[in-house]
C-alpha cells in the first residue's frame, strides 16, 4: 500500500507528513465495515471537512479571478467547479479511484468508478491535506489541478450546468424546466435532497446532493447528457413532440 500512496503523491505534488490521514481520505465505509474489530477510520469526517475547505479556497480563488463580476455570478461559477460533475472529472485526472480501500461488496459493484465516491474521495483528500499542511498547502494543490484549469477574465466564462440546461433547452425551444425535489432523506446534519428536472410530462434528469443547489446541478448535468445523447441518436422527433406540448421559453425552477 506505501508504494501506491507514494505514487499518488508523485501524481498529486504532494507529500503528506502524517500518512495515516492520506489513507483514511482513501478509506471507504464498506473497507471499515468489513474490518471488524480494527480501529480504522472512514473518509466521511474527512469529506465533510474537505466540502467546507473547497468552499472556502474556491471563492477565494474566484474573488481574486474575478474582480468585476456580481456575486450572483460567482456563486454560479463555484457551484460549477464543486458540483459532483468537476470533482469527479478532478479526481480521474489524479487516478483517485485506483487507490480508494473498498469492501469486497462495493468493489464488485463497481464503486471504485462510482462517480459520488470519486467526489467525495476527492473532498477527502483536500480535508487530509488541510489537516497535514495547513490552507496554504491546499491552495497550492488546488491552484495546479484546479485552478490552472479555470477560464482569466475576458476568456468565456464557466456555465454551471443549470445554466447550460437552461440555455440548451431555450435554443432546441423544448419548452419549460421544471425542478421538483422528490425526496428529503438523512439526519438534520446530514441531509440529502434527490431532485428531478422535467419539461412537460418528460424527465430529463435526477440527481443527488447535500443541498437543493447541489441536486439540481447534478439533475441538469443528467439532462444535458440525455439531450446530448437524443441529438447522437436521432433524438429530434423526441424534442419536437416537446416542443408540441410546451412552448414557453421561459425557464421555473421549483424549490
Amino acid at each position: 500500500m506505501s508504494e501506491v500512496m507514494n505514487r499518488l503523491q508523485e501524481r498529486a505534488g504532494v507529500r503528506f507528513r502524517n500518512v495515516s490521514l492520506l489513507r483514511q481520505a482513501f478509506t471507504h465505509t464498506s473497507y471499515v465495515n468489513e474490518q471488524r474489530g480494527s480501529r480504522v477510520e472512514h473518509n466521511e469526517r474527512l469529506e465533510f471537512l474537505g466540502d467546507a475547505v473547497l468552499q472556502l479556497t474556491v471563492s477565494e480563488a474566484l474573488y481574486r479571478m474575478y474582480p468585476d463580476r456580481p456575486e450572483g455570478e460567482l456563486t454560479r461559477l463555484r457551484a460549477a467547479i464543486v458540483c459532483e460533475p468537476s470533482l469527479v472529472r478532478f479526481a480521474e485526472a489524479l487516478e483517485f479511484g485506483q487507490v480508494v480501500l473498498l469492501g469486497k461488496g462495493e468493489e464488485q459493484t463497481g464503486g471504485r468508478s462510482r462517480p459520488s465516491l470519486l467526489a467525495d474521495a476527492f473532498e477527502a483528500f483536500v480535508g487530509a491535506l488541510y489537516l497535514d499542511q495547513g490552507l496554504a498547502e491546499v491552495n497550492r494543490f488546488l491552484g495546479e489541478h484546479l485552478f490552472a484549469h479555470l477560464p482569466k477574465e475576458g476568456q468565456a466564462p464557466i456555465k454551471d450546468h443549470k445554466t447550460e440546461l437552461q440555455e440548451r433547452v431555450q435554443h432546441l425551444g423544448l419548452g419549460t424546466l421544471d425542478y421538483r425535489i422528490l425526496e428529503e432523506r438523512g439526519p438534520a446534519h446530514d441531509r440529502e435532497f434527490v431532485v428531478e428536472v422535467r419539461i412537460g410530462e418528460r424527465r430529463l434528469g435526477q440527481g443527488a446532493g447535500r443541498s437543493k443547489k447541489e441536486a439540481e446541478q447534478q439533475s441538469a448535468a443528467q439532462a444535458l447528457r440525455q439531450l446530448r445523447a437524443d441529438a447522437d441518436t436521432g433524438g429530434g422527433q423526441a424534442a419536437g413532440s416537446e416542443r408540441q406540448k410546451v412552448r414557453d421559453p421561459h425557464v421555473s425552477e421549483r424549490h
